[in-house]
């Protein structure tokens, strides 16, 4: 089944089992516990057949989950976590050392920077240096002799940057050094960053995979098998941070609809951002699938597709965007994406203009999320929108 499209693998791969059998929607395992027939079978248990024992280690459903993932993202294993922030947390751990050193992004999600320049630098001694990761020799001159991780966000989720991933995963390679990318913007569909040669990938399922924001999840997969096993041993069961069997079901439910969700949300957002970029009240237009995107080359030549997440700068002060978002009635306001519902925020208000401009973005940047309505409603609210400013 590996073999068939995206769409095949979203709808249909790893349902094939004895447990799913002549069921069109694959079953929830609810059970926390699997037992044996026999004492000499449970004392010769080898966790390495795969068998399910106990629910904080694997489930049938979950493992349902991480099969369909890794088909799409083309690994050698992934591991759902209980959120987005676990997933990435637990990749990271997987790749560092005591007083250790880290290259990552400078618009990366915002918890992953927290726990990196401030946990891990409390906990491990382990510095973060950061660089804005569109000339790939940054991360080369970034490095010391102790990196030993790689962190990338491309797109980046509020100024839409891009990484040119074969080159960094080249230099990587070259050093020993392990890369993590998060790809919840593009999703499994549009970007296989495991094919241009990235280490670890992670997604916050909250976003597309679920696609109905009625869950909390995450996911890593793993270009390496041995990799993946060892951090199913340590970082998951250690930490206890596995998926839960109805979230993964209702992700398992959203990966069927993947495919025709996203483009729609392309579609949309096609429409939108073409009308934002030629609006005089639009300063700049942030959307790696518009030409006007200073990296629109690269994003061609690595994306598969464009999803529903833009950012613009308005003419206008401060006071100017907030007017504008307070000005919204089907956009909402909202700090996450990725479900039907078109969502707004200003990430980037709490910060001074200095900080904001080094971001590569502005105190006054707003993030739209473009969803899944009529597209001609959601172009006049932004229109009615843009004239309160």
């Amino acid at each position: 089944m590996s073999n068939y499209s995206d769409a095949t693998i979203c709808g249909h791969f790893g349902e094939e089992t004895p447990a799913a059998e002549h069921a069109v929607v694959p079953p929830i395992f609810m059970n926390s516990l699997h037992t044996f027939d026999t004492i000499e079978e449970q004392q010769s248990y080898d966790p390495a057949t795969g068998a399910f024992v106990y629910g904080r280690c694997a489930n049938p459903t979950t493992v349902l989950l991480e099969e369909k993932i890794n088909a799409l993202e083309q690994g050698q294993g992934c591991l759902c976590f209980g959120s987005g922030m676990a997933a990435i947390t637990s990749a990271i751990m997987s790749c560092v050392k005591t007083n250790g050193h880290i290259v990552a992004v400078r618009n990366a999600y915002g918890p992953a920077q927290e726990f990196m320049s401030e946990y891990l630098k409390e906990k491990m001694n382990i510095e973060t240096t950061y660089v804005t990761g569109t000339d790939p020799q940054q991360f080369e001159d970034a490095m010391r002799e102790n990196t030993t991780l790689f962190y990338l966000e491309s797109p980046s989720s509020a100024v839409l940057s891009l990484q040119d991933l074969p080159a960094v995963a080249a230099i990587a390679k070259k050093h020993g050094i392990k890369t993590i990318i998060d790809n919840s913007w593009a999703s499994p569909l549009y970007q296989k960053p495991i094919t241009m040669g990235i280490d670890i990938v992670v997604h916050t399922m909250s976003k597309y995979i679920g696609g109905h924001s009625d869950i909390i999840g995450g996911c890593a997969v793993f270009a390496d098998a041995e990799a993946r096993e060892k951090a199913r041993c340590t970082e998951r069961e250690l930490y206890g941070g596995i998926l839960g069997p109805m979230e993964a079901w209702l992700c398992i439910r959203g990966i069927r609809t993947l495919p025709a969700r996203l483009a729609l949300h392309q579609q949309n957002a096609m429409t939108i951002a073409e009308r934002l970029y030629n609006h005089p009240k639009v300063k700049k237009l942030l959307y790696p699938g518009h030409p006007s995107h200073p990296q629109y080359d690269l994003a061609v030549k690595q994306l598969k597709g464009f999803t529903g997440l833009m950012s613009i700068i308005p003419e206008g002060d401060f006071a100017a965007a907030c007017r504008f978002c307070d000005s919204l009635k089907i956009f909402r306001l909202g700090c996450s994406w990725g479900g039907f519902e078109s969502l707004a925020i200003m990430p980037m208000a709490k910060m001074s203009p200095e900080e904001a401009e080094e971001m590569g973005g502005a105190q006054n940047l707003i993030r739209l999320y473009v969803g899944q309505e009529d597209v001609e409603d959601l172009w006049k609210d932004l229109e009615n929108a843009l004239n309160a400013i």
